[in-house]
């Protein structure tokens, strides 16, 4: 439920989460599926109106799914065709073409409307009654001090002061996050930083523009051009020395930036949203945990936009962390366990980091001699698989090897994700795995494996996918034989913990 009185419920509560943005939502939504009691403090009634983020990928989708609100994203969703990069002229230099659908029904890259999307995670969160959202509520101080609890200190929409106490917090409160500051955390800098023009339009008539997502490989004026919805459409450009926003404040100003794309749609059916300046940087907070208090989403890391994983960095922060919490909490794991939560996130959300730091420069970096030299080399690099690989597998890098991810497992499949694939459900109608593999751990294993092969301390609930089965199982099957193994352990992130043998009795 939503709350702004001026006595918000008493608790008691299990985990307070600072921030009502996407991974504040999102971890309190994951926290409430497993019956915790939950305060998520946002200091603004609504949501914020302004789009920011446009892209997810299939993996983050597949959280959505978790969330409950799958269904109902896909009618808030168009999917992307790829990327094509054209020169400052705008003539094509390569274009990398993705299939729209993969076979589990959920496509690579979807592109939103942040808004819409935020809109979804809370109407979804009045769902749970574990979960109490106030709004209009500021976080003044949070008190460390007691070795089993944290307090947070808020004034109310009113002016009145009340606490909320907690074994655990989390913050989730943005790049500039007052959780982090109080905490005394910096950041480590990891080397980039461009001032940009976010632009925003919604025009009913079609543009004569591929539907895939544009990168002008400009080192004089970079940009990026994207789809969002049927009628919203996405441009960004790297400003010029003395220039802001304050230059490009209406249509006409903007037609020297976007006339390319619409140069024949009248000013008038271009409808301006947002025109706002942003600086992309690239940088992780230190530590991700003090205490009992841990960072996620923008407060832990902030990234350049150039392959759209900001917001699914804080997705993934979400899901990583709150079944753990949840399992903590519970009983079933000891508290340190939960530093496998930094151990396996900050080094894949810096290495995610990188990559849009580097394709953001081998894109739009260097001066003349670079963008010549992208003209020759880019249509000869464009004929390579693996290039076409990196730009268009929405596939993210294994988890390292974590408290929690068994090293003897093999490393073909340790720290990954369980292929997402369409399984029967109990009814026989095709659902997703994860559907099928609910909010616990499960040994997923081929048939004839022989229990004496799979450890004691691996999780009951047990999973036998049939070779011959639905065209899901028997991808499964490939996948566990083209891995050489004939059992996993999926934890309820769907990460791969632990794989062995197929140890069949003969």
């Amino acid at each position: 439920m939503t709350s702004t009185d001026p006595c918000p419920p008493s608790g008691p509560w299990d985990v307070i989460v600072v921030g009502g943005g996407p991974a504040g939502v999102s971890v309190a939504t994951l926290l409430g599926q497993h019956g915790l009691r939950i305060a998520v403090i946002e200091r603004h009634h609504e949501v914020y109106p302004l789009p920011r983020a446009v892209h997810l990928d299939d993996e983050v989708y597949r959280i959505l799914y978790q969330l409950g609100i799958g269904e109902e994203f896909a009618a808030h969703t168009r999917p992307a065709s790829g990327l094509r990069l054209v020169d400052g002229c705008h003539r094509e230099l390569a274009t990398f073409t993705r299939e729209l659908m993969t076979a589990s029904g959920v496509p690579q890259a979807n592109m939103f409307d942040q808004p819409e999307l935020e809109r979804l995670l809370r109407d979804n969160l009045k769902r749970r009654p574990e979960v109490t959202l106030l709004g209009g509520h500021e976080l003044l101080h949070l008190d460390t001090t007691d070795a089993a609890s944290v307090t947070a200190h808020l004034r109310q929409p009113d002016g009145s002061l009340v606490d909320l106490r907690a074994p655990y917090v989390i913050a989730c409160d943005g790049a500039n996050s007052t959780v982090r500051s109080q905490l005394g955390i910096g950041s480590v800098d990891l080397g980039f930083e461009q001032r940009w023009l976010v632009v925003d339009i919604r025009c009913r008539l079609e543009f004569d523009a591929w539907e895939g997502v544009h990168q002008v490989c400009d080192a004089h004026r970079a940009g990026t051009y994207m789809r969002i919805r049927d009628d919203r459409y996405r441009w960004e450009f790297q400003l010029l020395e003395g220039e802001s926003a304050t230059d490009y404040a209406n249509i006409p100003a903007l037609r020297q930036l976007i006339g390319p794309w619409v140069r024949n749609v009248p000013d008038d059916r271009l409808i301006l949203l947002k025109c706002a300046e942003y600086t992309f940087r690239a940088r992780v907070a230190q530590r991700w945990r003090d205490g009992r208090v841990f960072l996620a989403g923008d407060a832990a890391h902030v990234t350049p936009p150039f392959i759209g994983q900001g917001l699914c960095a804080g997705l993934r922060d979400a899901q990583n962390l709150a079944w753990k919490l949840a399992s903590v909490m519970h009983g079933r794991d000891d508290p340190e366990f939960l530093d496998s939560y930094e151990a396996e996130r900050r080094p894949h959300a810096t290495t995610m980091i990188k990559r849009a730091k580097v394709m953001g420069q081998l894109m739009t970096g260097g001066g003349r001699i670079a963008t010549l030299a992208r003209r020759r080399l880019v249509p000869t690099l464009a004929r390579s698989r693996a290039v076409q690989r990196l730009l268009l597998d929405s596939r993210t890098p294994a988890l390292k090897a974590g408290p929690r991810v068994l090293r003897r497992t093999p490393g073909t499949v340790r720290g990954a994700l369980l292929p997402l694939v369409r399984l029967p459900g109990p009814d026989g109608d095709l659902v997703l795995v994860d559907q099928v593999l609910g909010d616990r751990a499960t040994v997923v294993a081929l048939p004839g494996v022989d229990l004496a092969a799979v450890p004691d301390a691996l999780p009951a609930a047990w999973l036998t996918v049939n070779p011959q089965g639905s065209e899901g199982e028997r991808y499964l099957a490939r996948w566990l034989r083209d891995a050489r193994v004939g059992w996993v352990r999926v934890d309820p992130d769907r990460v791969i913990a632990a794989a062995g043998p197929a140890g069949v009795a003969q």
